[in-house]
């Protein structure tokens, strides 16, 4: 997680841009990237180099095309 940006907050402190919630559909392990679907439901190629083992389902904190962290983990 880059150091300027709090999940806690919603948003980054560094741009004022508010973090977007998104569900990861698909990974792309070999290219760092994951098909994500944002609550409207436009969907979004994800850089997922931050966060540690995603897998389909999960909530992600995405800002200017990163993911920063999960917010939850996908159900079982």
């Amino acid at each position: 997680m880059s150091a300027s940006c709090h999940p806690d907050v919603g948003h980054c402190i560094t741009c004022s841009d508010e973090g977007i919630p998104m569900r990861v559909l698909r990974l792309d392990a070999d290219r760092g990237l994951a098909l994500c679907e944002d609550p409207a439901g436009a969907h979004s190629s994800v850089e997922i180099a931050l966060i540690d083992s995603p897998g389909a389902g999960d909530m992600l904190l995405v800002h200017a095309g990163t993911a920063l962290t999960r917010l939850e983990a996908a159900s079982a």
